[in-house]
């Protein structure tokens, strides 16, 4: 397993891929913080929090997850490798471990210096140091088991296809139904009560964790989205 994770960073760091992805998260989060005029600029707010960089996050990670693990199984596929991967001396398990956790640790690579947009708005606020640290540290939680998550169901939708492209749109389409479908499910009365409904979606439970309160139900859900597409990528590969 370890063999296939350094294989899989060394893949994304050999070629441009790593390096677009970190650069075009810390560029798009960088513009609409700090640049764009709106609702997600900080300097616009007038109040030291980083709650706007903790709700545009998952909207760009949609796009950024799958662009990283579009190319997981389907360039195997499609070069004819995966019958050859398959039958090394590892379990199928440990395969898709491998593969999982080379492109959640690159995502995570691009999380680590948005850390200095803690210090920058702890500078700004008045008196100095004025943010709330409880709930930052709590959204930044909520966005690592989003990555884990998002990054599991990613692995999963390059199972589907030996095409990267439709990979990646199936993994967008998936991301943006768990993360806000059942959100905008519940807002509809057709089928009576779906209010229920909104807690089967991501953004409730990363919401709750942006409070700055780690609930084990929060953090339940998150792991079992992840072992769950885990497990059906495995599936997906014994056939």
């Amino acid at each position: 397993m370890l063999a296939i994770l350094k294989k899989e960073i060394n893949t994304f760091f050999a070629s441009p891929i790593g390096y677009l992805v970190i650069g075009v998260f810390l560029l798009l989060n960088g513009l609409f913080l700090w640049m764009f005029k709106g609702e997600f600029n900080i300097l616009n707010n007038g109040i030291a929090s980083l709650s706007a960089f903790f709700l545009l996050a998952p909207w760009i990670l949609i796009f950024l997850v799958p662009a990283v693990t579009m190319r997981s199984f389907s360039d195997e596929k499609k070069q004819g490798t995966l019958e050859l991967l398959v039958t090394k001396p590892i379990s199928h398990f440990q395969i898709v471990l491998g593969k999982y956790l080379g492109a959640f640790a690159l995502i995570v690579l691009a999380l680590i210096p948005t850390l200095l947009y803690v210090y920058t708005v702890s500078q700004l606020g008045n008196p100095e140091g004025n943010l709330d640290m409880g709930s930052t540290i709590g959204s930044y939680f909520g966005l690592l088991f989003l990555i884990a998550a998002y990054t599991a169901i990613g692995v999963f939708a390059s199972t589907l296809s030996d095409n990267q492209i439709v990979a990646f749109i199936i993994a967008v389409f998936i991301c943006f139904f768990m993360y806000f479908g059942f959100e905008g499910l519940s807002n509809y009365n057709i089928f009576g009560d779906l209010v229920y409904m909104e807690n089967l979606g991501m953004s409730a439970h990363y919401n709750s964790m942006s409070r700055g309160v780690l609930d084990t139900r929060d953090l339940v859900y998150f792991i079992s989205i992840a072992l769950a597409f885990l497990l059906f990528t495995k599936l997906r590969i014994q056939k």
